[in-house]
């Protein structure tokens, strides 16, 4: 069994499978593991795989793997991203009879995106048809992978891929790291939620960072709602901590699985992560095909969530996406962007900035994201930035109100109308009342933060010039007129301003 005393030590790892439809991933884990996959009575009469699958691969060295098995139809590639975006290695099935074929070739391109490099090629069926040409295909499309011929059916090279596994297995560090521990705590997207009868709710997703432990108080995002730890189970074992890496069911005490959905995210409720409606990224995007143009609405997929977005270009690699539901990112992650109608994958990228101000492209914007992406530290700001007015207590507000807040804050200078948030706006009174959100105009209330950066920006342009317009506004902000008649207009009501003909002046300058 080789060094099986040093499993313990070795880091948690995931492994995900990938490949057309009828390549055999399915047969392939239940002949590597035992486990058939395939729970669903659906799947087992239709025989093909619809929801993610799960199972505990067991290596020739006595390490152990999660796996995720993932639908390989065109009609589930968002199942498959969903089960992807956790994994740390790759088992890419390609049968021999067929070679890589138009899903293989996605969900390459899905690993890609998540920067998923590691993995093994495994070409099926080898007892039926010469698996050469077959893994000559797999090779090109997946240059430097390992290929392993394999049958499901008579067992035919199940030890050498378990080898093959074990070797690439052993390269990698996994998330149970310190760099694991920087995104705040624990974090866990949701993939699945069940009630079992006298336990209650659980719901099992791969945990992305941090450990979850029995009797932990969670937070549910991104409606915010309050849960404990009543249970951990690694593969249907009872364990009292698990680390990040691992495939976990977490028993929660006090909410109903109405309350929770698949997309969701568990995180320790005073964990600075939090649901963002704008984000910067830096994007890889496929050659083929028309490049993504600025306006583009496309598919977002964090995670165990995904979101329609538009997306502006903000020069070379660097993109803001403008996102239609929050997501919940930290800088770092990564996202596949995905093509809505024909549904095709794009590419992927890396997460710069999870709760960006909506902006256009401009120097100063491209020089800071250039600056994140290295890794380098964020400048120190030369002067003091002004004083934040006093905030009243803290009041309790509901999930959809934290989700409107970080809506706001998000929006930075362009926040949308009343009319533009639908039924969110009912929590636009709790918001004010908290200190968290500011009316500016009939329609229009921004962040409290963005409002503070605003007016300093205002000061510092009328104290250099004298005074500011309506037009000399927006081109400072990078915003549009409507925003910036609101401001100043809003400024005026506070004496910040006053008006003079077509512009407006500081007040404290005429005393």
């Amino acid at each position: 069994m080789g060094d099986t005393p040093a499993a313990p030590t070795q880091p948690p790892l995931t492994l995900g499978t990938a490949g057309h439809i009828d390549h055999g991933k399915t047969a392939l884990i239940a002949a590597l593991t035992h486990t058939n996959t395939d729970r669903l009575p659906e799947e087992r009469s239709r025989g093909i795989s619809i929801e993610l699958g799960y199972a505990r691969l067991v290596l020739p060295s006595g390490r152990a793997l999660s796996v995720v098995d993932v639908p390989g139809h065109e009609r589930f590639v968002r199942t498959m991203v969903a089960g992807a975006t956790g994994i740390d290695l790759y088992l890419m099935v390609v049968a021999a009879d067929d070679g890589v074929m138009p899903q293989t070739r996605e969900h390459a391109a899905v690993l890609s995106g998540l920067g998923v490099r590691s993995g093994v090629i495994a070409v099926t069926k080898a007892d039926l048809i010469d698996p050469e040409l077959a893994a000559a295909e797999a090779a090109e499309l997946l240059p430097g992978v390992e290929v392993v011929p394999v049958s499901a059916r008579t067992g035919a090279g199940l030890r050498e891929l378990g080898a093959a596994l074990d070797r690439v297995a052993a390269g990698l560090s996994g998330r149970a790291g310190p760099q694991a521990s920087e995104a705040g705590g624990p974090r866990l997207h949701v993939d699945r939620m069940f009630t079992i009868r006298g336990a209650g709710t659980v719901v099992t997703g791969t945990l992305w960072s941090g450990a979850i432990s029995r009797g932990d108080a969670l937070a549910v995002l991104p409606e915010g709602v309050q849960t404990r730890v009543r249970g951990v189970q690694i593969h249907d074992e009872a364990v009292e901590r698990a680390s990040a890496g691992q495939r976990v069911a977490v028993n929660l005490a006090g909410i109903s699985t109405r309350e929770i959905a698949r997309g969701d995210v568990l995180v320790s409720p005073g964990a600075d992560v939090r649901p963002t409606y704008v984000l910067d990224a830096a994007l890889e995007l496929s050659s083929d095909g028309e490049p993504l143009a600025s306006g583009a609405r496309v598919q977002v997929h964090h995670g165990t969530r995904e979101t329609p977005a538009r997306v502006a270009e903000l020069g070379g690699q660097f993109w803001q996406l403008r996102l239609e539901q929050p997501l919940v990112p930290v800088a770092g992650d990564r996202l596949v962007l995905r093509q809505i109608a024909p549904p095709d994958t794009l590419g992927g990228g890396v997460v710069l900035d999870p709760h960006a101000r909506k902006h256009g492209p401009s120097r100063d914007v491209l020089a800071r994201l250039q600056r994140i992406a290295r890794g380098e530290p964020e400048p120190v700001p030369a002067t003091t930035p002004p004083a934040r007015p006093a905030q009243p207590a803290p009041l309790p507000l509901s999930g959809v109100a934290l989700a409107l807040e970080a809506r706001l804050r998000e929006a930075g200078f362009a926040p949308p109308s009343e009319a533009e948030l639908g039924e969110a706006a009912a929590e636009l009174a709790a918001l004010r009342r908290a200190g968290r959100a500011v009316r500016v105009g009939r329609s229009l209330h921004f962040h409290p933060d963005a409002l503070v950066e605003i007016e300093g920006r205002v000061r510092a342009y009328a104290t250099e010039h004298g005074s500011i317009t309506i037009a000399q506004l927006r081109d400072e902000l990078g915003t549009t007129r409507k925003f910036a008649q609101a401001l100043l207009e809003h400024f005026d009501g506070e004496k910040l301003t006053r008006r003079a003909g077509d512009a407006h002046v500081l007040r404290r300058a005429e005393r």
